[in-house]
């Protein structure tokens, strides 16, 4: 069993980290934390002074917190309360597009349009500005994307900003931690999407003020940002450096595979039959199938260049065009009115989609029903052949598994079939149409092209290097057993 897999799911991990915090189980509580009850006391008295002094308006009591509405237990020290009694919520609203401006002017302020100018790390990007301002925002304030695209969260930090109506501000007027707020309303986000009316799906500042939040001490909320701030650091650094070896394990197996193509990945034997005297049984081969008509002469390939060759091989190796070793066809679309399906049916229909890691994924597959199968039996795929995707992503590569033989092939891809029996192997050519050496000549004809398709001509012309048959058997073991390293 492997035990050196880096695959993880960090968004698991972020969503794990922000519920534990949520229920006082990221840090450990300290007994002279001035309790959240306190803290309340200390807010609702600070709240009367700002309506009294008419910095803030007065607004409507919220309903007592039920017990049915507390969804988990929570430290002695925190206390239930409701986001509208320890925030002020700020409604943002539409200014008219006429009265936009795309550069800031005198006397204009930056405007916040909606979710697109917050991003998925929280950086809030201005792109709009405009002169009269009505719904204004300060620095430190917390904005949430509440229409459209909802949960999108970021704090403000320019001096101010007129914000629209697909963003809310919740206004940090009673100094409590700013970044406790910001993981609480991550962590909250699923909750507030479920709240989300009609089509175009938006939350109403009665959701927000009313929701239910757990709020711990203010020293506690301090501790508790710290920590997410510091786990989630740890968290991306391990995804960077996980894209930085999945990075480098593209880079191995390109140089793999480049070291395989030259000749240069294994010892040439010198009792193999060169690869010239193999290919002059494949050439006798295709003679006799054609003789007994059970394959159609095709037309012959171009002579390849000195310029065609882009290095050296070996002595024993020869460069072909692949359809001087493999017979080339193509897939067929389903037909005009037919319809696959999900459910299991008469053949199963092997997409692009469908083809990874040089298998077939079943998860998604599609079937055909009988009467499509009759009408495209001629455009069958086996398990002793290999496909090869000419449209949509052009370069899949690998094989059918045995559960698949005789399923129909799509025309964005084309099969490979060895002309007689065991004169190519398969995995070689899997590997050396997989190389650079192939990936480089494909880039180049399709840049000549208006449509991204590889036509057949095309692919029956792609020149390869190419080893004696044994040869061919020990750079597929070799590659595998340099994969099984690399995974």
């Amino acid at each position: 069993m492997k035990t050196n897999t880096l695959d993880f799911d960090a968004q698991a991990l972020r969503e794990k980290i922000l519920h534990l915090a949520m229920r006082g189980k990221l840090v450990p509580q300290d007994p002279n934390d001035e309790p959240a009850s306190v803290l309340l006391g200390k807010i609702k008295a600070e709240k009367e002074e700002l309506v009294k002094e008419k910095k803030i308006k007065k607004s409507k009591p919220l309903a007592p917190i039920t017990e049915d509405e507390k969804p988990f237990d929570i430290p002695d020290s925190w206390e239930w309360v409701r986001l509208g009694d320890v925030i002020n919520l700020i409604s943002g609203r539409d200014i008219p597009k006429k009265s936009h401006l795309n550069k800031p002017a005198n006397d204009s302020m930056p405007y916040i349009t909606g979710a697109s100018n917050i991003d998925n790390n929280g950086k809030i990007t201005i792109t709009e500005w405009v002169n009269n301002p009505s719904v204004i925002v300060k620095n430190g304030t917390l904005l949430l994307s509440v229409k459209g695209t909802i949960g999108k969260v970021a704090v403000l930090k320019i001096p101010e900003a007129h914000i629209a109506r697909q963003i809310m501000g919740l206004e940090n007027i009673y100094k409590l931690d700013l970044e406790f707020q910001k993981y609480f309303l991550e962590d909250y986000i699923e909750e507030l999407k479920s709240k989300a009316k009609s089509m175009i799906p938006g939350i109403s500042r009665d959701d927000l003020l009313s929701a239910v939040i757990p709020f711990p001490p203010l020293s506690e909320q301090s501790r508790i940002a710290a920590k997410i701030a510091q786990l989630f650091a740890l968290l991306r650094k391990v995804e960077s450096s996980i894209q930085q070896y999945a990075k480098l394990k593209v880079l191995l197996k390109s140089k793999v595979l480049d070291l395989a193509t030259r000749g240069e990945l294994v010892e040439q034997d010198p009792h193999d039959e060169p690869a010239s005297v193999l290919l002059e049984k494949i050439k006798a081969e295709k003679e006799e199938l054609i003789k007994e008509k059970k394959i159609k002469r095709s037309k012959p390939l171009a002579p390849i260049a000195e310029d065609e060759k882009p290095f050296d091989i070996p002595a024993s190796w020869e460069w072909v065009r692949l359809g001087e070793i493999v017979s080339v066809k193509g897939g067929k679309r389903v037909p005009r009115g037919e319809k696959l399906t999900n459910q299991k049916d008469y053949k199963p229909y092997i997409r692009v989609a469908d083809m990874k890691n040089q298998s077939v994924n079943f998860q998604h597959i599609k079937y055909a029903s009988k009467a499509i199968f009759d009408q495209l039996s001629s455009y069958t795929i086996s398990s002793h052949n290999v496909y090869f995707s000419i449209a949509g992503t052009i370069g899949k590569v690998g094989s059918i598994p045995q559960d698949l033989d005789g399923a129909l092939l799509t025309e964005n891809a084309a099969k490979l079939e060895n002309i007689g029996k065991n004169l190519v192997s398969n995995t070689f050519l899997i590997n050396a149409l997989e190389s650079d050496e192939v990936k480089n000549q494909h880039k180049r004809i399709l840049s000549q092209v208006a449509q991204p398709k590889l036509a057949l001509t095309k692919l029956r012309s792609t020149v390869i290097s190419f080893p004696p048959l044994a040869e061919q058997s020990r750079i597929a073991t070799k590659i595998a057993q340099l994969s099984e390293l690399l995974d």
